[in-house]
Parts: C-alpha cells; structure tokens; sequence
C-alpha cells in the first residue's frame, strides 16, 4: 500500500467528508494505492478498557481494529489525517487512535529508553494533516496555544518517527461562502501528495 487516510468526522455530509472524496480523487488522478480507515463508520472504541491498558507495555491488544489499523500504518509510505478541530485540538476519537494504535515494543510504532521515544514509523515519508475549524488558522497558531501544530504535528507524529509532515487548514467553515469551499476542494482535488 502507498497511501494510508485516517478519517476522523461522525457525518457524512460534512465538509470533512467532502475533503476526504475530493483526497480521493487526487490520489485517484495520481494512480496511488490507498485505503480508508473511517473511524467513526468502523466503529472504532477509542477508549481503553482494563485488559487493554493492562496489555499496553507487551504491545498486545484484545481489539482487532487496532491490530489491524496497526499494520495498515506500518505498511504506508504517506498517511494523510482529515479531521476537525474541536475546541482547538483533535478530537478525542482521534487521540484514542493515537492513544490505542500506537503500540509500544519492537517491531511496532515505538520504543521507550531513558533517552526518550524512538520511532520506528520510519516507512511513513509523508504526513498530511488536512484539518477545519470555526477558528482560522492565524487564530489557532497565535492566540489559542497553536496544538495542533506544536503536539499532534511536530511532536506526537514526529516521535512516531513520521517524516514530511504538513499541516492543511480550513478556516472559518461556519460563516464559509459555496465559493469559498469550493475553491478549497478544488485546491485538495489538484493537489500533489508525496
């Protein structure tokens, strides 16, 4: 597989979800491989349970999903996110992707030493974080903490080992003119991902 899509949104006729089939598109036009997870449409539980807190440092699970959503990483040279911002970070579907998925041990997404995190998703060469919000992108970046660029992007998926990383934001989607998203998918349709 060449292109794994991370999606993260409940409703299918968001403008999330109409990112997600212009992404499609473009990979199309590409002649990329790629597949989907749908967090939501798949069920995913973000949430730990005991046993599966308890499994954490063998790097076992008793989910299938994660598993599998696992592997899905590790076989991808580009992961491409697409998800809202909610109260100014990823929500916490998303985070309990990265909280659950995100296996520590050899042969997984990490190691733990006294020096720090080492990744070992080293085969991921490009990350896309494709994101809205109310909020536009200066707003989030200089007056509300700026997270999702300094933890989820420079930190969290860095750590992984995850390289090429770039951020994508549309803004102000509330009060957002036909136009003005158009002219957005259309950009994402056109785009050339590594």
């Amino acid at each position: 597989m060449d292109t794994l899509i991370v999606y993260c949104h409940p409703y299918e006729k968001s403008f999330n979800h109409a990112i997600l089939t212009k992404v499609t598109v473009a990979l199309t036009n590409q002649k990329r491989n790629y597949q989907i997870i749908d967090l939501y449409n798949e069920g995913f539980n973000p949430i730990y349970d005991q046993e599966e807190l308890r499994l954490f440092h063998e790097g076992g699970t008793h989910d299938p999903l994660v598993k599998k959503y696992l592997t899905l990483i590790q076989t991808a040279s580009t992961v491409i996110f697409i998800t809202p911002l909610w109260w100014n970070s990823i929500p916490a579907m998303l985070k309990g992707f990265i909280d659950k998925v995100m296996k520590e041990g050899e042969g997984l997404s990490h190691t733990v030493s006294s020096t720090g995190i080492h990744g070992k998703l080293n085969n991921v060469k490009h990350a896309y974080v494709l994101t809205t919000s109310t909020s536009p992108k200066f707003y989030l970046r200089f007056f509300a903490g700026n997270a999702i660029k300094k933890v989820f992007i420079n930190q969290t998926l860095r750590q992984l080992g995850m390289r090429g990383r770039h951020w994508l934001h549309f803004g102000k989607i509330t009060n957002s003119s036909y136009a003005r998203r158009k002219q957005y998918l259309d950009k994402i349709e056109g785009y050339r991902f590594k």
